[in-house]
């Protein structure tokens, strides 16, 4: 039986088990004896993955598990060796980036064969399809014991991918029936698996398994991601936990708020706060987190100790993930906001929480104790605070005259962010408006390096619509990204 190139739907509709083969758990079979039992339990499409058998052998086993593949009319190809795809008829070849360009693919195999590429970023992804891959392989979305050495590739970048080709994508490393479903959402035609069925003792159940929670993964509607911000209020609406519920409104999430202070002030000046009391505080908390969980939390002004204890307390309780710090420690005029008790709490109790911390200047000079001038300094101020948290820290670099270049220190490792500095003086909750995007991209699936890039474009672009409110330092224009 000649195979028979399917068409972009056909391809689509084979992706929802994917598997992919190692002959790491043979346990004294052959390879065709488990692909064919993955068939039984209705794996949709295999590749044949060799990296150790000489041609012959290699060549003899394509056929046999063609051959099954026939049987069971599910799409058959070959891991990178073209050639062996050519010699046994196969019905396409799956590549890697560094293995062979799909334009030069697609001239050795023809037009009426598949042709798979492995994609990591939007770039590689659009290329490939623009060069005639007829699906993506994308990953890895875990951490994969087959290749140990791959870049995970985050929910939120695999979400980007799938939105920007037209052709099937299938999610591939680490997945197994415990992580699938948080694929969900992200756009994926189907997951590859390895080990998650050739490992398995009952090859037939893991697949018919898997095979079910692909289903309900690739059909299932993404439920909207939810932020909340814990500050205060700004009656005039450039800063605090409006500037956040904008932000997150305008990242298209579903945005909450747990206020911890009224302040009446506007683009001149803060007149008046009104502290919320602890036990409020916590009661806001209870309702939101038994209620409607958040995928991620922003923390700006907290401006007691109590209030701090009591924040600390419900996060840990409820096990909060993707938590932002925006330690509102210092004013822009470089008086402090805290008293010593409250700034030995933040310091102590809530910055360790931190999946991040987004000091700006002043605020990382009272953490690490010196005055920071330009980007050594920063780095050095990194390296003490890092002593203090458990997460990352965003050193921000717009007080600095001559950039304004972010730093982002986690785990020993450096990163430094870069943007053009936009001519507005009307900047009110720019910090407020960054640590929220932020979270607002974590929740999404986004890794932190990415969330911090994406956040910075978006304040970049809100300060670059130059709304121009009130008699002193303004808002932005967080609804910028908003086509009307």
């Amino acid at each position: 039986m000649k195979s028979v190139k399917l068409n972009t739907k056909s391809i689509k509709d084979s992706m929802l088990l994917y598997a992919v083969t190692d002959r790491s758990w043979l346990k004294g079979r052959t390879v065709a004896q488990q692909v064919e039992d993955a068939l039984k339990g209705g794996a949709t499409f295999i590749q044949l993955r060799e990296k150790e058998l000489d041609y012959d052998a290699f060549l003899a086993e394509a056929f046999e598990v063609k051959a099954l593949c026939q049987k069971y009319g599910v799409p058959f190809v070959i891991n990178d060796n073209v050639d062996i795809a050519i010699a046994c008829d196969a019905d396409g070849v799956h590549v890697g980036q560094s293995d062979m360009e799909a334009g030069n693919v697609r001239e050795k195999l023809g037009s009426d064969k598949i042709i798979g590429v492995s994609a990591h970023t939007v770039e590689e992804a659009l290329r490939a399809q623009e060069r005639g891959a007829d699906y993506l392989g994308v990953g890895a979305v875990f951490g994969t014991s087959t290749k140990a050495d791959a870049e995970t590739v985050s929910f939120g970048l695999l979400k980007d991918i799938c939105k920007a080709v037209d052709i099937p994508v299938v999610a591939i490393g680490g997945i197994s029936e415990k992580n699938i479903k948080q694929l969900t959402g992200t756009g994926i035609d189907g997951v590859a698996v390895v080990s998650a069925v050739f490992a398995s003792d009952d090859i037939k159940g893991a697949s018919e398994r898997l095979l079910a929670l692909s289903k309900e993964t690739v059909s299932a509607k993404a439920e909207i991601k939810k932020v909340l911000t814990i500050a205060g209020s700004d009656c005039s609406g450039g800063a605090g936990i409006q500037a956040d519920i904008k932000t997150i409104t305008a990242h298209k999430l579903y945005a909450m708020s747990a206020i911890t202070a009224l302040t009446a002030q506007n683009t001149t000046g803060v007149y008046g706060i009104m502290e919320a009391t602890p036990e409020f505080v916590a009661n806001q908390l209870d309702c939101i987190f038994t209620d409607i969980r958040p995928d991620a939390v922003k923390i700006g002004m907290v401006s007691n100790s109590k209030i701090i204890e009591v924040i600390v307390d419900k996060l840990k309780e409820y096990k909060a993930e993707n938590i932002v710090v925006d330690p509102v420690m210092v004013a822009t005029s470089g008086s402090k906001l805290l008293n010593d008790e409250a700034c030995d709490a933040l310091i102590t109790k809530l910055l360790p929480l931190g999946t991040v911390i987004t000091p700006n200047i002043p605020e990382a000079e009272v953490l690490c104790g010196f005055e920071i001038k330009g980007t050594d300094d920063m780095v050095k101020a990194a390296e003490k605070i890092s002593a203090m948290v458990n997460g990352g820290i965003l050193i921000k670099g717009g007080h600095l005259v001559s950039t304004a270049t972010d730093l982002l220190y986690k785990d020993g490792e450096i990163q430094w962010f870069s943007s053009e500095r936009i001519d507005n003086p009307n900047t009110h909750g720019t910090g407020c408006t960054l640590s929220s995007a932020i979270a607002s991209n974590l929740a999404m699936g986004y890794s932190l390096a990415e969330s911090i890039a994406n956040a910075k474009k978006y304040l970049t672009g809100a300060l670059r619509a130059q709304l121009n409110l009130g008699k002193g330092s303004g808002p932005m224009e967080h609804t910028y990204i908003i086509k009307w």
